[in-house]
């Protein structure tokens, strides 16, 4: 049986991740109030501003950038910074 959770990005009920994909406090968080459809939309833009800025994720200062990409995109709804991307609702 799969888990909902009421998604602080989506801002509805949507099926829970499966388990914590991200460790730590934030991971905790993300697990308990991130659905899957707003986790998969943050990995595609993850990609992109991976892509985008050349970063190695062996970098402690390029993971430290992109936690904080992460953050600000599932709960405050912050779009990262993409060079010539416009998000669906802006174009």
């Amino acid at each position: 049986m799969s888990r909902t959770v009421f998604c602080q990005n989506l801002k509805k009920e949507g099926e829970g991740l499966a388990f914590q994909l991200y460790p730590g406090e934030v991971g905790k968080r993300i697990f308990d109030n991130i659905c899957q459809e707003a986790w998969g939309q943050w990995q595609k833009k993850q990609t992109m501003l991976i892509n985008e800025k050349k970063m190695n994720m062996m970098n402690p200062d390029d993971r430290a950038f992109l936690e904080t990409a992460m953050v600000a995109y599932l709960f405050d709804g912050i779009e990262p910074d993409i060079e010539g991307y416009v998000p669906p609702s802006q174009k």
